[in-house]
């Protein structure tokens, strides 16, 4: 992973939300967009590493029947923890990506603000971890941020297309716009119309 851990424990030393995901009108679009944007009404399982402070966790845990959040930072996993306590079925660990990905298959895996952080080799090894991780009808989401990221090598859209090479399932859906990029790729690319025998 390029970013420091040590940098992240820096910001949650600051605060509980350095990113301000609970106050900025922002944060909570991009979260309702990330939710209403997934294909499937409900899934089994999911996975979503780099989950922070467990708030996106928190909106996937009403359409999954179990997730696994993890994130590489030690009080980012401790406040999603505090966070997500009383939501049974929500597992939260600590991972350092590519390393420490799960040896299990998942219905979903989602992929949000994270992908920039990590250099090249790492996002090609966590796309091709991604592929191998899906279900038949599983589903690979990634949300990254398109503005320039001052001290990295890439920018998120850079980013975006270099797991979308590593993932390298055909794209079931994307959405975009001046701040954010939002893309989901599956085996299973039929539309939710198709789904429900509308066409």
């Amino acid at each position: 992973m390029s970013a420091s851990l040590h940098s992240f424990d820096a910001l949650y030393r600051g605060s509980p939300d350095p990113w301000m995901t609970e106050t900025r009108w922002y944060e909570r679009r991009k979260r309702a967009l990330v939710a209403a944007c997934l294909p499937h009404e409900h899934y089994g399982s999911a996975y979503e590493p780099g989950c922070g402070n467990g708030i996106l966790t928190e909106a996937l845990a009403a359409r999954c029947d179990e997730v696994l959040a993890s994130d590489g930072c030690d009080l980012a996993v401790a406040a999603a923890r505090r966070r997500l306590a009383a939501i049974g079925h929500v597992v939260v660990e600590r991972h350092v990506l590519p390393d420490d990905w799960p040896s299990r298959i998942f219905d979903l895996v989602i992929l949000s603000e994270l992908v920039y952080f990590l250099d090249a080799a790492a996002i090609e090894e966590t796309g091709r971890l991604v592929r191998g991780s899906l279900s038949d009808i599983g589903v690979a989401m990634a949300c990254d941020w398109r503005a320039p990221i001052a001290g990295y090598g890439h920018s998120g859209d850079e980013a975006h297309r270099r797991l979308a090479d590593a993932i390298a399932l055909p794209l079931a859906f994307e959405y975009r716009d001046a701040d954010f990029i939002v893309s989901a790729w599956s085996r299973d690319t039929r539309s939710i119309a198709m789904r429900e025998s509308m066409r």
